[in-house]
């Protein structure tokens, strides 16, 4: 038996595109979040009801980027990497697509959906339902909270959106080569 054929299976699949291409999107999908968390939390800008949607796709692709990267590296069947990387890229292309009409809704390109309006309140408290008035704060889907160099965050998500397809593409037609 030679030193290379005695060695695991995770030496060859090291450098797997399947598996390179599921990492990346995890990681940039968990760094996406990091940052919404940290806008959200740290800075106080509150996301509305389509940001919060937006999340959805990340959500989605953090565990789902680690089972695929996983399975790549335990030399999983290669249809099965192939469904996990496609998978992937369709979220993230939905994602995009859902982001930048938020972005048209923004820009005033179409109206935005009418559940952007604030928080629900509990009436079922009437003495102190102007209290809980004065504490709503109403985001919009409608009004920019923040732009950096003149592109809002869900310019931004259309972005990253894009990229984390892009490298998903990239795996699934390097992965269907391999």
């Amino acid at each position: 038996m030679t030193v290379a054929a005695a060695q695991p299976s995770h030496v060859h699949t090291a450098g797997s595109p399947a598996l390179t291409a599921s990492a990346a999107v995890a990681v940039i999908a968990a760094a996406t979040l990091a940052g919404a968390w940290f806008f959200q939390l740290v800075l106080e800008i509150l996301p509305c009801p389509l940001c919060l949607e937006q999340r959805y796709a990340y959500y989605l692709a953090v565990p789902l980027g680690a089972v695929v990267a996983l399975a790549a590296a335990r030399g999983a069947p290669r249809p099965v990497l192939l469904a996990g990387l496609a998978l992937l890229g369709l979220a993230a292309l939905a994602n995009a697509g859902l982001g930048t009409y938020h972005a048209g809704v923004e820009w005033g390109f179409w109206p935005g959906p009418t559940d952007c309006t604030g928080p629900m309140v509990d009436f079922g408290k009437a003495g102190s339902l102007l209290d809980q008035l004065d504490k709503v704060k109403v985001v919009r889907c409608d009004e920019v909270q923040f732009r950096f160099l003149g592109i809002s965050l869900a310019g931004y998500n259309v972005l990253i959106s894009l990229v984390m397809a892009a490298i998903a593409a990239w795996g699934v037609v390097k992965t269907a080569r391999a």
